[in-house]
């Protein structure tokens, strides 16, 4: 909404207004750029009267009769080139979107450029918008995706880090998640772990909003902005959470398909990127190989499949492509045969009467062509990509591995010797069997003797695994152990229903043989359990110690007792550190279950086991 009204000239959008948009330029730097690509797709942009959007520092043409909004971060280079362009006078007028607020230092540079270039007038607005952070679902949200390195989990957890490295780390956080009370407009509740970088993000951001509400001339939640939020009677709470406090859930296999999407294929910003390899010719002996087609495909969520079954296990979402493609193929044969109907010849009764009938019929077919085709699309999109995602479940038997880490951190019985699953060559890359040790390694009550260790990382570094991430891990759980209890899973494992060919009709176009139909049972994580804690009001000791913060008390004071007693209805989750898509899933699977209460999940990164397993 807040992106829509800045590309009208910063006026709420009219509904149903006659007449043309005004033609318009857009330009934006990278930073938003991956602000407006997930929200908005280039025809909403053309409806917007967006005829062209540049990049600020790409070479552009003088366009001087038509406005341009530009939508930018305000860095040294980006003010320059801004000046620049009023130099050189390339637009009729310049509207000036800053992502976060502008100094003022740099807006008098901004405003003697102006002078200079005799372009005063021409400049209509300037506006700061508040928008630093990136929305990739209605309910989930991350910080940046340029520079994230900045702000990574190894950022944060160096372990030379200096304090000023530190301070600036968690001003680029608290900046953004400022930006994002400012567009709900709302001020929220602050609960944070103690002595942790999530402390640090919740002193800095009580701060800051406090200050903002203190000035009450320029305070960005006064007025009419506040009954515009979505959650204007009742205050939300934001649980700032520590990554440190689950390292597991991050490494974990997963079943669900947007989380799989995820970890297997190349998946960022809400677009997907397949290769698709098109066989070799057969026509002569050593033939090359062709070269792979790269497609990408964006899964928003406008695309009614997606949304429907992103948090599904992933049987069962093979099994309703493969029924949609019949329902498809039905209606399309239904439209093949009043076509061949209407090429009756000859003027007997039955046949007029049959083309009367069939006409109205035709009638309706071809004005439900559009919707069968944008279905068609959604089908095709939907089996290429669940095709990519089952070839990874199949040479990685990633279905073994989930089933098994399930039960490990549920510490449930195991059917099988952890040492024979990472000395199995059939299952899994060097990168899965690591990533099932430290699941194993994390979850486990005690370290395991320093003699099934060694033949544990001697069966590692035999499957070729790296073991960085081990060593990091052990001075991780050495360190935790002085701090808390490990966390703990609950205790349920996913119910196997059978294999799937049974499932499966043999007319599917998905060959699951042998691959495991496990069905999930809900069982809430680790991140999960502290959101139910704080926001039903549950005294539990892994949350009772939470500082709590409430900017608009006059004076902040340290204390763990909460003033507000009731439960809440919106809550903010935010992992500083980074996140994924499994606790995502897991706090939507755990809030459906609650009448009339939302939670929003964002994180300062979103990374994949793969990255994250870089990172430690």
């Amino acid at each position: 909404v807040a992106l829509k009204c800045m590309l009208n000239f910063n006026v709420p959008p009219v509904k149903n207004s006659i007449g043309e948009p005004v033609w318009k330029v857009l330009i934006y730097d990278r930073f938003g750029q991956d602000i407006i690509s997930p929200l908005l797709s280039v025809k909403e942009l053309r409806d917007m009267g967006i005829t062209l959007h540049l990049l600020l520092h790409s070479d552009r043409d003088a366009i001087p009769d038509v406005p341009a909004v530009y939508f930018v971060m305000p860095t040294e280079e980006n003010i320059d080139r801004i000046c620049q362009d009023l130099r050189n006078q390339l637009y009729e007028s310049y509207y000036l979107n800053f992502i976060s607020a502008i100094s003022r230092s740099k807006l008098e540079d901004i405003a003697s450029a102006a002078i200079g270039a005799n372009a005063v007038t021409q400049v209509a607005k300037v506006f700061d918008q508040y928008l630093n952070f990136i929305t990739l679902e209605d309910d989930m949200f991350v910080l940046c995706n340029q520079n994230k390195e900045l702000v990574s989990y190894r950022a944060i957890n160096r372990p030379d880090i200096t304090d000023t490295e530190m301070e600036t780390i968690m001003d680029t956080i608290v900046d953004s998640l400022f930006c994002f009370f400012v567009t709900l407009g709302g001020i929220p509740i602050i609960r944070c772990s103690r002595g942790t970088a999530a402390e640090m993000v919740a002193v800095k951001l009580d701060k800051k909003l406090r200050e903002n509400l203190r000035d009450a001339r320029n305070s960005l939640f006064t007025g009419d902005t506040l009954g515009a939020g979505q959650f204007s009677f009742q205050r939300p709470l934001l649980v700032l959470v520590d990554r440190n406090i689950d390292l597991a859930t991050p490494l974990h296999h997963t079943w669900t398909y947007q989380a799989l999407v995820h970890d297997v294929l190349d998946f960022h910003l809400n677009r997907v990127n397949l290769e698709e390899s098109t066989g070799t010719e057969s026509s002569q002996a050593g033939a090359r190989p062709k070269k792979k087609n790269k497609k990408s495909y964006d899964l928003t969520a406008s695309d009614k499949f997606w949304q429907k079954h992103k948090g599904s296990p992933f049987p069962e979402v093979a099994e309703s492509v493969q029924q949609e493609l019949e329902s498809y193929r039905a209606q399309e044969d239904e439209v093949k045969r009043l076509k061949s109907i209407m090429g009756i010849e000859g003027e007997d009764e039955g046949a007029i009467s049959m083309l009367s009938d069939n006409t109205a019929k035709l009638t309706s077919a071809v004005s439900s062509l559009p919707e069968l085709l944008e279905k068609k699309r959604l089908i095709d999109l939907h089996t290429n990509v669940a095709t990519a995602v089952l070839e990874h479940i199949k040479s990685r038997k990633l279905d073994v591995y989930f089933e098994y880490e399930e039960k490990i951190m549920s510490k449930s019985t195991l059917d099988k010797s952890l040492l024979d699953m990472i000395s199995d060559p059939d299952a899994g890359t060097p990168e899965d069997k690591m990533r099932l040790f430290l699941i194993y390694y994390i979850s486990s009550a005690q370290a395991p003797s320093e003699i099934d260790l060694e033949q544990y990382t001697k069966a590692l570094m035999d499957a070729g695994c790296n073991l960085a991430p081990l060593s990091y891990i052990k001075q991780w759980k050495a360190f935790t152990k002085m701090a808390s209890a490990p966390a703990s899973y609950g205790n349920t494992t996913p119910k196997p229903l059978g294999l799937f060919s049974r499932v499966m009709n043999t007319g599917s176009q998905f060959v699951m043989e042998g691959v495991k139909n496990l069905v999930l049972k809900q069982q809430n994580l680790p991140v999960t359990r502290i959101l139910d804690n704080l926001m039903e009001m549950k005294s539990n000791p892994e949350t009772d110690d939470y500082r709590y913060f409430d900017p608009k008390m006059l004076r902040g004071s340290d204390s763990s007792v909460p003033r507000n007693k009731n439960p809440f209805q919106e809550a903010i989750v935010f992992v500083v550190g980074g996140g994924n898509y499994i606790e995502y899933q897991n706090l939507i699977d755990y809030i459906k279950g609650k009448q009339g209460k939302h939670v929003l999940y964002g994180c300062s990164e979103l990374f994949n086991a793969t990255q994250f397993i870089k990172q430690v």
